[in-house]
């Protein structure tokens, strides 16, 4: 009788195992759902911010207006510090050239975490002299920037929005040295 009871005992074992396992499978397939609706939240946050830029277009009042390669600018219309700790930084990537124009892939950084997710922003700096710190784009939990990625070709004289978000500065600190890769530096000004 003990043989036939540790066999049972050993199959429920095992039958337990495989269900830990299913369940925490699920589990993972089910987190994976959450975190990929972390970059939409952002993204509408973004889109919240877009409408701002919309109100300033109105004064043509621009933070900073930065020169990059191909005739390609980066009219960069708010920095705006959210309550969660966090600055997002939005405007338009324009081209002024007279042929169709590509972001470069250097705007993406050279961090592999980044480029593995194709082309973005996410090279991106925000530099506060004030309490000497460098602070970089936000990723999500599989390593995606928290920036405009995918960016298509631009037409001459077309635009697309852009967005690039970052954690905040401390609140004493309202103007930074906004930098990307091929593009000209900036000094914005933080609101919020």
């Amino acid at each position: 009788m003990s043989n036939r009871f540790t066999a049972k005992a050993r199959r429920g074992m095992v039958a337990l195992a495989v269900a830990a396992g299913l369940a925490v499978g699920v589990a993972g397939c089910g987190g994976g759902g959450g975190d990929d609706k972390k970059p939409e939240t952002s993204t509408s946050a973004s889109k919240d911010g877009g409408s701002n830029p919309s109100t300033q277009e109105g004064s043509d009042e621009l933070l900073a207006e930065l020169k990059g390669e191909d005739g390609l600018i980066l009219q960069i219309a708010s920095a705006q510090r959210d309550s969660g700790g966090f600055v997002t930084v939005s405007g338009e990537l324009k081209n002024d050239g007279d042929k169709a124009a590509r972001v470069s892939v250097r705007t993406a950084g050279d961090e592999t975490e980044i480029i593995r997710h194709g082309s973005s922003l996410g090279g991106a700096t925000l530099v506060d002299s004030k309490t000497k710190k460098r602070y970089y784009v936000l990723r999500d939990t599989d390593g995606r920037p928290l920036t405009t990625t995918g960016m298509p070709r631009i037409d001459a004289g077309g635009s697309i929005p852009v967005f690039m978000q970052f954690p905040s500065p401390p609140s004493g600190s309202s103007d930074v040295n906004f930098q990307l890769p091929t593009f000209a530096s900036a000094t914005i000004q933080i609101s919020g």
